[in-house]
């Protein structure tokens, strides 16, 4: 009994790593096709245990946004699509009136990309989150010899 729930388990985490790895390439499809036609701007907020969402902005050299599109949902199904009303807007200049009709995780998506945007445009660096398997193994520093 214990070897089909072993069985069971791993099928489950077959299925869901095969889902896993087609979302993920057909992200990067839409991220690609985004990409030729500008620079893009990314921004994202995870949820826990609620959907999460990233929404990606194609922009000009004047910001101007060409196309945006979002990701967001709790399952491997998640598929990006067009995200309307912002197509012709600049992106420093989004206002409140821009977001009616937006829900809340979107906001804070688009409020990342937006932070982002701005830090690396001046030249910075994004501090990645800690995952929970960075806090589970540790890494170890590595010492310059001088």
């Amino acid at each position: 009994m214990i070897l089909y729930l072993i069985l069971l388990i791993g099928a489950a985490w077959l299925v869901q790593s095969i889902f896993g790895f087609l979302q993920i390439k057909h992200f990067n499809k839409k991220y690609a096709e985004m990409r030729k036609l500008g620079r893009v701007a990314i921004g994202k907020k995870t949820g826990a245990f609620r959907a999460g969402t990233v929404v990606l902005f194609a922009i000009d050299k004047r910001n101007k946004i060409i196309k945006a599109a979002k990701m967001q949902g709790v399952t491997v199904f998640s598929r990006v699509r067009e995200l309307k009303g912002f197509e012709g807007k600049y992106l420093l200049k989004i206002s409140e009136e821009d977001f009616n009709g937006v829900d809340k995780l979107t906001r804070l998506a688009i409020a990342d990309a937006l932070r982002s945007y701005d830090i690396i445009s001046k030249g910075g660096e994004l501090r990645v989150k800690k995952g929970w398997i960075d806090y589970l193994i540790p890494k170890k520093k590595v010492l310059k010899r001088g």
